[in-house]
């Protein structure tokens, strides 16, 4: 008897050494994330910046010893800006290549012609790039939101035209599900506002000719001029209402218009132009006079901001940079308070995130949709980009009127 209880004790400390062993591995072994980006084509320009955003954020995380005990490896690959390709990406990523979690692609077109794959998988997705209603509307339950929605992105410039007196609105637009909630969000506003939308006008994705669309907003004469653009026609749409002699009080864009590289096309032509934005580098020196302290609302953003410049030096520094580092950021802390990779652990651990990462707040409601996070609104100023609302975080006053082209510098 004495003989088969030592027996059975070797049996179970050999269990529980093997058992310890195939834990350690497994503690060293990398958790492994892929992505899909758009490095090349119409959205290359803020798909790069946003995987920076990802690459600060996984680098910080492995210095402070990774997840759940494990470092991280990250790879990404090319989407070349089609919503097909990032399908087929992620379907390789999850099916076969038993990826351990998922970062999101950039835009919402992209989030739309990829989600029912992770949503298939029962994948965990906190979407970083896509700010479409829409695309949480459709009974998902494995994707969030990580910017403010769309019908949000102008509130800004409406405020202030509305305090500046402003009466009349143009606003030019992508046929696109994002930009088509923007432009309606906006008009919506307006209205309420008792503001008067004299033209609403719709173009086709890839439009590079904007003077039909910008010859009948002349005519129309209107205080505000909005274009819910990405970078290319945002250029493309201040250069020419130069050329067509389109002369608001107020003129503003969307994604693309907070890039670095805007103010170094247009040059000059960009001054007094707003910008929709949802976060700022600006944010970390901004001293708020107690009515928002900024770095309980943007814990971490000091660190993000000298880490990126870091790692990649002279690099332009973006909202959709920031973004992909919070929506990181909120998928670690997701795995963290799991205590897994369970899937269906980690989705309930994010559905109940209620807090704040260097992009800002972060809470959804149950269809996933962003309800804590709040945009904001900048100016390019003398070649910088100088926060202007809301009021309590704006740092100068907005320059108000924006000068006739002729009598520009």
């Amino acid at each position: 008897m004495m003989r088969k209880i030592i027996a059975d004790v070797f049996v179970i400390v050999a269990v529980s050494l093997a058992f310890g062993a195939i834990a350690q591995a497994q503690s060293q072994t990398p958790i492994r994330i892929g992505a899909s980006l758009s490095l090349t084509g119409s959205y290359a320009e803020l798909g790069q910046t946003f995987e920076r955003g990802y690459r600060v954020c996984v680098k910080q995380a492995n210095e402070r010893g990774g997840v759940l005990g494990r470092k991280i490896e990250f790879s990404v690959e090319d989407d070349k800006s089609e919503a097909a390709t990032a399908a087929a990406i992620y379907e390789k990523l999850i099916a076969k290549d038993k990826v351990d979690a998922v970062f999101s692609p950039y835009s919402s077109g992209i989030t739309e012609g990829m989600a029912d794959v992770t949503e298939r998988h029962r994948m965990p997705m906190v979407a970083a790039g896509a700010a479409t209603r829409s695309i949480y509307k459709k009974g998902r339950k494995y994707i969030f939101m990580v910017f403010t929605p769309a019908e949000a992105y102008l509130e800004g410039l409406v405020d202030q035209a509305e305090k500046k007196g402003l009466k009349t609105i143009a606003v030019l637009y992508e046929d696109s599900g994002f930009h088509t909630a923007i432009a309606q969000g906006m008009i919506d506003l307006a209205k309420k506002r008792g503001m008067q939308v004299v033209v609403a006008e719709p173009y086709p994705p890839k439009t590079t000719d904007f003077s039909t669309i910008l010859k009948k907003i002349k005519a129309a004469n209107p205080d505000v001029v909005a274009a819910t653009s990405y970078f290319n026609d945002a250029v493309a749409i201040v250069r020419q209402m130069k050329e067509v002699g389109v002369e608001p009080r107020m003129a503003g864009v969307t994604a693309g218009g907070d890039l670095p590289k805007f103010y170094e096309v247009l040059g000059k032509s960009a001054e007094f132009v707003y910008g929709a934005t949802q976060w700022e580098p600006e944010l970390v020196r901004v001293r708020a006079g107690g009515v928002i302290p900024v770095t309980r609302l943007y814990p971490g953003a000091r660190e993000f901001v000298e880490d990126h410049e870091k790692q990649f030096p002279g690099a332009d520094l973006s909202y959709q940079t920031a973004a992909a580092f919070g929506g990181c950021q909120i998928l670690l802390e997701g795995i963290r308070r799991a205590g897994s990779l369970d899937r269906e652990k980690v989705r309930a651990a994010i559905l109940k995130f209620d807090g704040y990462t260097a992009f800002g707040a972060f809470r959804v409601d149950q269809d996933g949709i962003q309800i804590a996070h709040k945009m904001l609104m900048f100016q390019w100023q003398d070649g910088k980009k100088i926060i202007v609302w809301p009021a309590e975080l704006s740092s100068v006053a907005a320059r108000f009127p924006m000068p006739p082209w002729s009598k520009r510098p």
